[in-house]
């Protein structure tokens, strides 16, 4: 466990800017500060950031600036990115990981460049062939769900995905300390029958590897994301993206339609201050920045996706739950429960 977790910041990348990053960081130090303390690695234009830092006094003590001439553009394709690592706010945060000086790096910039950055330069564990993005999502239970992939890979084959369900369940037990999480696989119906011959696949795969620390559940359909009936959701990143951003969409449009229903007469303006703790509360539990946090499995190393577009708070709740993961020592546990210390491992008996 470090007690100290240092984070890298690509102070530069996502939708809002070098203000809401920076105002991500603070708020991420003044929130966990009494839980751990973390020191920040502020990656990007030092001149900019300097200046912006004049606007949060208290976190100077708390970090460094680490100067970065470029940025990654937010339509630039990975592979024009990648030959342009060594100068960019988003490649630099990724190589204090590998180097040792980060535990982990934050970066709300363009995802398909970051995983190549990411896989490029931290490698793989041995024994996975892709890295997975997964996040913690809301459901009607006591804990989130942990669902990959979440857009890394458009395409995948059997094996893919046992791995993912593996690494997914290593993830849940480590940040929802859960001890046989409970891992299913998003599928067009819950008959055996049904979904692509890949999904059947690993379904049977899944089955038969008694040995692995998850149980399997079976199929899940769409609109059974969020009961709480499973603590691992296992897809690939085509159908995953397209989950993730239509319950995000279906979140807002239903917090806009209780904003519109509450403000359509007086008295729904007076039932709007009665149940207003209620609509509060809904809110917080749908809104996404209170979720925000996608982490690459799979790699020699922790780094997080924020969302483009998150606020302050959202940028807060990423950083922490970076924080969280260095903590925890999610790459080492990770490795331990795919037995990457033993010959053959885990992954690799599940699919033969």
């Amino acid at each position: 466990m470090t007690d100290q977790p240092c984070i890298a910041i690509d102070a530069m990348g996502g939708d809002e800017g070098l203000a809401v990053m920076l105002a991500g960081v603070a708020r991420a130090r003044r929130r966990y500060e009494d839980q751990f303390s973390m020191h920040f690695l502020l990656v990007g234009d030092e001149q900019a950031i300097r200046a912006g830092l004049a606007n949060h006094p208290n976190l100077s003590a708390h970090s460094e600036i680490v100067h970065a001439p470029e940025v990654v553009g937010s339509s630039e394709k990975p592979g024009q990115a990648m030959r342009r690592a060594k100068t960019t706010s988003m490649g630099i945060a990724i190589d204090l990981v590998k180097k040792g000086r980060a535990h982990a790096a934050v970066s709300s910039g363009n995802t398909g460049a970051l995983m190549a950055m990411a896989k490029l330069s931290l490698r793989m564990l041995p024994g996975i062939d892709r890295p997975a993005l997964a996040a913690p999502l809301p459901t009607l239970g006591d804990n989130d769900v942990v669902m990959l992939d979440l857009g890394a890979n458009t395409e995948c084959d059997a094996r893919n995905l046992v791995q993912f369900a593996v690494m997914g369940a290593a993830y849940a037990r480590t940040t929802l300390d859960l001890e046989r999480p409970r891992v299913a696989l998003l599928n067009i119906g819950s008959e055996d029958q049904k979904g692509t011959e890949e999904i059947r696949a690993a379904a049977s795969e899944l089955r038969a590897a008694t040995h692995l620390p998850l149980a399997f559940t079976g199929f899940v359909e769409g609109d059974k994301l969020a009961r709480g009936n499973h603590d691992v959701i296992v897809c690939d990143g085509f159908a995953g993206n397209i989950a993730l951003k239509t319950a995000e969409g279906t979140a807002r449009f239903v917090a806009d339609l209780l904003k519109r229903a509450f403000t359509s007469s007086t008295r729904s303006k007076i039932g709007f201050l009665i149940s207003r703790p209620a609509t509060q509360l809904l809110r917080d539990h749908l809104d996404p920045n209170n979720h925000n946090g996608a982490v690459f499995l799979g790699l020699k190393g922790i780094v997080v996706k924020s969302h483009g577009s998150a606020n302050e708070l959202g940028v807060a709740t990423a950083i922490g739950n970076a924080a969280k993961m260095v903590r925890n020592d999610l790459t080492r546990r990770i490795a331990e429960d795919l037995g990457l210390d033993h010959q053959p491992t885990i992954v690799e008996k599940a699919v033969l």
